[in-house]
């Protein structure tokens, strides 16, 4: 597939980054938006992550509509709501509320990690979160959205608000083999997180289309999600990439800290180890500029026969990450 023809969309994690505040995450993520919805892009997805740092949005639901309030033609949407801490009906009713508010532009898109570490998970849930029941909830929600309950479903004659013509796109979010085939099984859309696990997407996507059973939508439709960083010239996107590693370095070592800078990763001294880490991480990230990062994103997608690209950008500058952004929007025509 040439670039020209390639559906492209955003995954934004609300980075706060070192020096910056909450609030400057949360404008940087408007102002993304916005610029997303002027180049083109197909859709925008507003992560869920909790006692984090480095991470601003645990409220995913509450961004999308601030987002969907401020552009006009963008699909907005969760990357994603991770339903084990929720009720299904809960959760269906918020996304059907925004699908009211914003018909036809409202995505929903379900995970079961954490999004935090286990303490925090706990907090979030109100006890522990409910993971091994991951697979019904996903079923009950598909059938409370489309109004697809069987009979002996104890909801099935509830009535679920706000009642519209159209519903959410509906999007299971893995980066393994379970949330593809519980995709395929269920008939969701599917996106594989290339950004957590690099090494099987091609093998994951074709279970999913292999296995794929019509349900939610008729047909199978996927996308692959990719850490990309595109500037303007090589000396910048390594640069760039030395806050990467330095953040990929602090996950590793579990360390709660904001994105940092380029200043901040140029003056650490790296042992051994930190580099070995390093290096084992990078298979995550596509960073460089406008040729080379177009080159190897078409070449996953290629591998994994995605219908759509899924950008994800956390950069040590806000106004890196924006032209990046503009960057690839112009590369891929």
């Amino acid at each position: 597939m040439t670039a020209s023809r390639v559906r492209l969309s955003l995954l934004d994690q609300t980075p706060v980054i070192e020096g910056h505040s909450v609030a400057d995450a949360m404008a940087a993520t408007v102002e993304l938006a916005q610029a997303a919805d002027d180049l083109g892009y197909q859709r925008y997805w507003c992560a869920e992550h909790h006692g984090s740092h480095g991470l601003a949005n645990p409220a995913p639901e509450i961004m999308i509509a601030r987002l969907a309030a401020t552009t006009k033609r963008l699909r907005i949407g969760s990357g994603g709501v991770m339903l084990p801490y929720y009720s299904p009906w809960k959760v269906a009713e918020q996304f059907m509320t925004l699908e009211a508010l914003f018909p036809g532009r409202i995505d929903l898109g379900l995970g079961r990690a954490p999004g935090g570490d286990q303490r925090t998970a706990r907090a979030v849930a109100g006890g522990i979160p409910a993971g091994d029941r991951f697979p019904e909830q996903v079923q009950e929600l598909a059938g409370l959205l489309s109004g697809s309950l069987p009979a002996a479903h104890p909801y099935s004659e509830l009535l679920l608000q706000p009642q519209v013509p159209t519903r959410p796109e509906l999007w299971m979010l893995g980066s393994s083999d379970f949330g593809a085939q519980l995709a395929a099984q269920l008939g969701i859309r599917f996106c594989f997180a290339h950004f957590i696990n690099a090494d099987h997407g091609q093998q994951v996507m074709q279970m999913y289309r292999q296995h794929f059973q019509a349900g939610y939508e008729a047909s199978p439709y996927s996308a692959v999600a990719l850490f990309v960083i595109c500037a303007d010239t090589e000396a910048e996107a390594a640069d760039l990439s030395a806050a990467v590693d330095l953040r990929r370095l602090y996950q590793a070592y579990g360390l709660n800290k904001p994105i940092p800078s380029v200043a901040t990763a140029r003056a650490m001294d790296y042992s051994p180890r930190d580099l070995a880490i390093i290096a084992s991480e990078r298979g995550r990230s596509i960073v460089g500029t406008p040729e080379q990062v177009v080159e190897r994103m078409l070449s996953i997608q290629e591998a994994c026969a995605a219908d759509e690209i899924v950008v994800l950008t956390v950069a040590a500058s806000y106004a890196a990450r924006l032209r990046s952004t503009r960057l690839l929007a112009e590369a891929f025509g």
